[in-house]
């Protein structure tokens, strides 16, 4: 816990004065006021979270963060929980849409292995930080203990820290783990206070039947486990996955050290409640790169305060979203620095 909280005491506010002085160079490049629209609040967001008045993003960096739900024992997805190692796998071979939009944005892809249910055949680009075997089934009681939903969360400060070191000038968070989206619904439902059935979607693909067992299983975890919402940590490991607690770890690692965040879809915005449950500034550095199918995923961002860059029914996860939406953050950093004020390009400004 004491690493937790050294990342949590280290997270700084951002620095509005460049905030406003970004506002100013934009104001007087060669366009209408305002012109390009979100691309401009995005290039401000941006200096002023990393605190560089002329930023670069060279070093693009998407982490797919892996874990198995013991409560796939109640039927509540599409497909069986095989799937997360098969999916890690195909991760690494570069076979995903992950590794497809990231090779398209020019990011590298961090694969890690945080919980899967079965021990992994060792590969160069897979980072192991495993906290279990897949949680236990939440609808028999809690998730994990108090002490792995730390240590999932200091796993994902852990791999954020490694991979630093290598440079990282933006972060995008992904996601692999039958079952999740029933996790991602039940933090939801207890930390915005919305209704199960109003944040509960079909995930990867269920039918009607389906859905209302997915419905009833969730309520029946919230009932057996009842989550305090003012505790991230135990809202975690009731009803959480450690592939949400360390993509928790990696946006409260990626705030302290002043790098942006861009978020995937429903899994990713559940990370985002407990981080911010932990670290309220850590929401300073969070951008949503867009609005999943999953009808929980408007709901949380709702909560958060952020407006999505997309809107494109995306509901695949890994970090693909993400990688779009950082592909949106470098044109905006672009603009901002390369395009000509009226006074550089010699053109009348507006009478």
């Amino acid at each position: 816990m004491d690493k937790l909280n050294s990342v949590i005491g280290n997270i700084p506010e951002p620095d509005q004065r460049l905030f406003e002085k970004t506002q100013k160079r934009l104001d007087n490049l060669t366009k209408p006021v305002g012109s390009l629209g979100r691309l401009e609040e995005l290039a401000r967001l941006i200096v002023s979270m990393t605190g560089r008045e002329k930023p670069s993003l060279p070093n693009k960096v998407i982490f797919t963060l892996a874990a198995d739900h013991g409560v796939t024992e109640e039927g509540v997805s599409a497909y069986p929980k095989e799937v997360t190692p098969q999916m890690v796998y195909n991760f690494l071979r570069g076979g995903a849409g992950i590794n497809v939009l990231a090779a398209h944005v020019g990011a590298r892809v961090v694969v890690a292995d945080v919980g899967v249910a079965q021990d992994l055949i060792p590969h160069p680009n897979l980072v192991i930080q495993k906290i279990g075997y897949g949680t236990r089934n939440m609808a028999n009681g809690p998730a994990m203990t108090r002490n792995e939903a730390v240590a999932a969360v200091e796993a994902g400060v852990a791999i954020f820290e490694t991979e630093y070191e290598k440079g990282v000038d933006i972060v995008g968070t992904g996601d692999m783990g039958i079952g999740n989206t029933t996790a991602s619904s039940a933090i939801t439902a207890v930390i915005t206070g919305a209704a199960v059935k109003t944040v509960t979607g079909r995930g990867t693909g269920i039918d009607e039947g389906r859905l209302k067992n997915k419905v009833d299983i969730i309520e029946k975890a919230l009932t057996v486990n009842k989550p305090a919402p003012a505790d991230a940590l135990e809202v975690l490991s009731k009803v959480g996955g450690f592939e949400i607690g360390g993509l928790a770890g990696v946006i409260l690692a990626a705030a302290a050290r002043k790098v942006p965040v861009m978020l995937d879809g429903f899994i990713s915005g559940a990370a985002a409640l407990i981080a911010c449950g932990l670290a309220p500034k850590a929401k300073h550095y969070l951008i949503a790169s867009h609005c999943s199918v999953e009808r929980g995923h408007k709901i949380l961002l709702d909560h958060l305060g952020l407006g999505p860059l997309l809107d494109l029914d995306l509901r695949l996860g890994e970090g693909t979203g993400a990688a779009l939406g950082i592909g949106l953050a470098e044109a905006a950093v672009k603009i901002l620095t390369q395009m000509a004020t009226f006074e550089e390009a010699g053109v009348s400004g507006k009478s």
